[in-house]
This record gives structure tokens, C-alpha cells and sequence, in this order.
């Protein structure tokens, strides 16, 4: 099977002058092209960390990250693939229109063609925000907002996005609508995608797989693929159907352990 990302025996400790604190232990995994990946674990586990050493942003201690098979060493990885990373909040900036937020990375990248500026055009069309593109990001939702700093994302053609819960500060109702919506622009794409999120019912309403960390010093405790019947642009259909119940009583329990474990030590 052709694999995009692959993680090697990922480890990585946060020092200071009190000491270490061990945060990932011995993560491996494969990602392979167009998948929407998943990764949940108990709070304070690491998967922001381990989504910063995917993005380059921090160096693995110990194990390797390849790319199409090309290992990769800390800051390397945005040189060698181009990587969207959406965070909690849209960070959109007020005194600049949505439009102008969205080709953002492509005025860092000096990257402002033709070609490129026609590709924003139409995905605000695509993602309904083309009779917004000259309003400012205060006069738009919090659905609309993060729907804006997705196009922003993928405006540089990213190879990977990278998604470190990109809906934690929406209202439930919006979250679950926006959330779905999100997951189906990106799959309309072809592209992958790796989300953090603490929120079960997420996962498997978006994920095509589900990995899940133990406590800290995160590894991985389950894999868990994901197949639906119901049409994943419903989510209340997704959320009723069986397969969805029986996918989140078995991550339930997992994830249970594993609090109840971190609890106990």
C-alpha cells in the first residue's frame, strides 16, 4: 500500500530545570495518501506534540518520519512537503478582509500567480463564501470564519493538513454541522488529513480511521478502521446508525481505561 506519512518508533520528552517529562513513547504508524486520520487520547496525552513533530516544529529524540518513503529530520518537513496546520481558533485578522486573510500564506510564499489567486477565487465559491470574500472576519460566523481559515490552508496546496481541533470553539450545533462540513471539502479534495480532537463522536463522524494514545508518555493503545453505511454529510445520520454505536462504545472503553489508568498512577 502506497503510504504519504509514516511515523517509525516516534519518541520525544519536554525538559526543564526540574527534569524531563516523557510525552510520546514508541509511536508508529502509517498514513497513506487521501486518508482522514483521527487521534484521540486522554487530556494532556501529547497529540498537539506529535502533531508538531509531524509539521517540523518540534525534532523527534528518538525514531524517524518519512515522507513517500523519504525520512525526514525536524524542520526538514516543511521544506520537503507543504503542510497546512489549522489550529483551535481561525486567527483571521479583522483589519484585513476575508479575502485578503485567505491568499495570506500565498503572499508569505511569494506565491501570488495568476494560477493561484484563480484557485481562491473558486474555492470560495466552492466553500460559499465568494459574497464574503470583501467583508471583514467579524461580520461573518463562527462556521463561516473557520470554513475561511480552510481556504486559507488550502490555498498553498498543501500536501498534508494538519488539524489540531479546528472546531473546539464553536457552539455543539455548529460544531457538528461545520465540522461535517469541513470533512467534506477536504475529502471533495483528495487530500490527507490528521485531526486531533478529544471529542469521540467527531472522530468517528469524520475519520476514516481512528488511532487512540495512552496516557502520557502517549503510544498507541487502538487502531481502529471506520466504516459506515450512512452518508457521512449527514451527521445526525451518522450518529444513529449502529455502526456508529458500536465504534464509540469500543473507543469509549478504551479511552475509559486509559483515564482511569492516569488517574490511578
Amino acid at each position: 500500500m502506497d503510504t504519504l506519512l509514516s511515523l517509525q518508533d516516534i519518541s520525544y520528552s519536554y525538559h526543564n530545570l526540574k527534569g524531563e517529562t516523557p510525552a510520546l513513547s514508541h509511536i508508529s504508524f502509517d498514513v497513506p495518501p487521501g486518508e482522514f486520520l483521527a487521534v484521540v487520547g486522554p487530556s494532556g496525552c501529547g497529540k498537539s506534540t506529535l502533531l508538531s513533530i509531524i509539521a517540523g516544529l518540534l525534532p523527534a529524540e528518538k525514531g524517524l518520519l518519512f515522507y513517500r518513503g523519504q525520512p525526514i529530520i525536524g524542520r526538514e518537513a516543511g521544506n520537503i512537503m507543504k503542510i497546512g496546520y489549522m489550529l483551535q481558533r481561525d486567527h483571521l485578522f479583522e483589519w484585513r478582509t476575508i479575502y485578503r486573510n485567505v491568499i495570506l500564506g500565498l503572499e508569505l510564499n511569494h506565491t501570488l500567480t495568476p494560477e493561484n489567486l484563480e484557485y481562491v477565487m473558486q474555492l470560495l465559491r466552492d466553500y460559499e463564501l465568494y459574497a464574503f470574500k470583501d467583508k471583514k472576519p467579524s461580520e461573518l460566523s463562527g462556521g463561516m470564519r473557520q470554513r475561511a481559515a480552510l481556504i486559507r490552508t488550502m490555498a498553498i496546496h498543501p500536501d498534508l493538513l494538519l488539524l489540531d481541533e479546528p472546531f473546539s470553539a464553536l457552539d455543539s450545533q455548529t460544531r457538528l454541522n461545520v465540522s461535517a462540513d469541513i470533512a467534506r471539502l477536504i475529502r471533495s479534495t483528495g487530500k490527507t488529513a490528521v485531526l486531533i480532537t478529544h471529542d469521540l463522536s467527531e472522530a468517528i463522524t469524520l475519520a476514516d480511521r481512528v488511532l487512540v494514545l495512552s496516557k502520557r508518555p502517549a503510544r498507541v493503545v487502538c487502531e481502529m478502521p471506520i466504516r459506515l453505511t450512512a452518508d457521512r454529510n449527514d451527521p445526525a445520520a451518522v450518529r444513529n446508525s449502529s455502526e456508529y454505536q458500536l465504534c464509540f462504545n469500543h473507543l469509549w472503553e478504551v479511552l475509559t481505561n486509559e483515564q482511569t489508568t492516569a488517574q490511578s498512577v
